[in-house]
């Protein structure tokens, strides 16, 4: 949920993406149509899509997981890097915007590697489990709602194997977690879920500050 990386002169993120950004056209295009929609601020930014998909392909990644889809532009970018029998279990429940998200799959020849259940994302979550597909994915984005982070993460790190990873967004907020005074909702939401990460010796922890600040959990 950001448009480009925190903290950065425009100046300084504009060399950023000119040295190393390589948006294929169709995320371009999808990105630039997401601009004016009326929930652009949802959006992940291009290098943090780069990013995603450099993950998946480091860990040879074939079956991920993505909470929040919104118009697309990371399951693109995670789709594109999966291999020919890759897949992506998505969750979302807004079939307007997924609709998006579809045409733009379709049109760059993923759509067939990615099962979107437009359902809330826990019932999602909760008969992936009861079918038996604990500890089978190898990685996990979440980008939803943030006041259900921490149930997300809960069942993602059950769903993932053993050394696979769960990148979760917005964990800087805007830069607002800094500010423990802070009393917006959200703000305290993500504090209490960054301290719960830091504590939790079942996964190996990074915090990037990429977008708007990128943890990465890897499961132990």
């Amino acid at each position: 949920m950001s448009g480009n990386t925190l903290g950065l002169s425009a100046q300084f993120y504009n060399y950023l993406l000119s040295a190393s950004l390589r948006e294929p056209d169709i995320l371009r295009r999808l990105r630039e149509e997401t601009a004016n929609h009326p929930g652009a601020a949802m959006q992940v930014a291009p290098e943090q899509g780069q990013f995603l998909a450099l993950l998946v392909q480091l860990m040879g990644a074939k079956k991920t997981l993505e909470v929040g889809v919104f118009t697309g532009y990371s399951s693109l970018s995670v789709a594109l890097a999966l291999p020919p029998d890759g897949k992506i279990v998505a969750c979302d429940i807004s079939a307007e915007h997924t609709s998006i998200a579809r045409r733009y799959w379709q049109q760059a020849g993923v759509a067939d590697k990615i099962d979107l259940r437009v359902a809330p994302a826990l019932d999602t979550l909760d008969r992936l489990l009861a079918d038996g597909q604990a500890s089978t994915f190898d990685f996990a984005f979440i980008d939803a709602d943030k006041a259900n982070y921490e149930n997300y993460y809960e069942r993602s790190l059950q769903l993932v194997r053993p050394g696979g990873l769960i990148a979760v967004d917005n964990v800087l907020w805007y830069g607002r977690v800094a500010y423990p005074q802070d009393p917006d909702k959200i703000t305290q939401i993500m504090r209490a879920y960054n301290e719960k990460l830091h504590r939790d010796e079942r996964v190996f922890l990074s915090v990037v500050p990429i977008g708007d600040g990128l943890s990465l959990a890897l499961k132990r």
